[in-house]
């Protein structure tokens, strides 16, 4: 399936009901995310960005409300259309990274793409070039720093096709040189695609072109 827009419909972190809660772009509204835009969502802690990216991946479904891939009620999917979701269409960047400490940089973008096959091996050396961490390629990813490792981060969540990638914070190890290089390589992966980039952030946005700010 190709997944041209997310609708989000009246929806609230289950764990906030009942609570006043301020006036969001996304919470307790309707919103449509269209295929190929650019979204900010910008939220202060404990708003609920990361369960926002959770709930959109389905790995969280502890939210009143409904979510939308086109006219499909996400929370009818079932585990074999989940799996083909996340391959082909929904890319996911959590603020944890989900990387194996154990295993080298390269390790941890080849086990990714392996399974894809979407990242030629020189493209794989042209990003870790770009983002200044081809030294780094065969250390350990437990021995870099959260900004390094948040670079590794960005190049496996793009090895894969996707309509939607869902990025949670970043960029909030990286400085504004590293943030605009980041940028650079999902929006051209993004376009390249025709797809859709949500950049949650506390503070540190990604620095994304002609982007759309919704606040939480």
């Amino acid at each position: 399936m190709e997944i041209k827009e997310i609708v989000i419909r009246e929806a609230l972190p289950s764990v906030f009901r009942g609570e006043p809660h301020h006036k969001s772009d996304v919470w307790l509204t309707e919103l449509r995310l269209q295929k190929g835009g650019r979204y900010i969502i910008s939220a202060e802690s404990g708003t609920g960005k990361s369960s926002l990216c959770a709930y959109i991946y389905g790995s969280r479904r502890d939210y009143e409300g409904k979510i939308f891939f086109g006219t499909t009620d996400i929370a009818t999917l079932r585990i074999a259309q989940w799996q083909e979701i996340r391959r082909s269409n929904l890319a996911y960047l959590p603020q944890d990274l989900g990387l194996f400490p154990e295993l080298t940089a390269m390790e941890n973008i080849v086990l990714k793409n392996d399974l894809t096959g979407h990242l030629a091996p020189e493209r794989i050396e042209e990003l870790l070039g770009r983002l200044g961490i081809a030294a780094r390629r065969d250390f350990p990813v437990g021995r870099m720093s959260i900004g390094q490792q948040q670079r590794v981060g960005i190049i496996r969540a793009i090895a894969q096709p996707f309509d939607f990638i869902l990025l949670d914070e970043p960029v909030s190890h990286l400085d504004e040189q590293n943030n605009r290089i980041v940028a650079s390589i999902i929006e051209e992966e993004a376009a390249r695609q025709g797809a859709a980039i949500i950049s949650t952030s506390v503070g540190n946005h990604l620095l994304l072109s002609d982007a759309e700010t919704l606040y939480l």
